[in-house]
């Protein structure tokens, strides 16, 4: 981690926070970042599942010829 934050410091920036947004908007704003934070996680991982089905499909669709029709034109 780049950035040695210690106690103090999470307190000073805890409180700049408090002073700034007030204490009626602290729970609304956390609520806020929780749900993105967990709408991310599940896009994240929906995206991983999306990108993994064509190869699933692939393989089995392999496995099965298709059927193709040959017509002779008559010359």
């Amino acid at each position: 981690m780049p950035f040695k934050l210690g106690v103090p410091e999470l307190i000073i920036i805890l409180l700049i926070i408090l002073v700034i947004f007030g204490a009626a908007k602290l729970p609304q704003i956390g609520g806020a970042l929780g749900k993105s934070i967990r709408e991310f996680r599940k896009e994240a991982s929906n995206k991983d599942e999306k990108t993994e089905e064509p190869k699933v499909e692939a393989s089995k669709n392999s496995s099965k010829p298709e059927a193709t029709t040959i017509t002779k034109k008559d010359s």
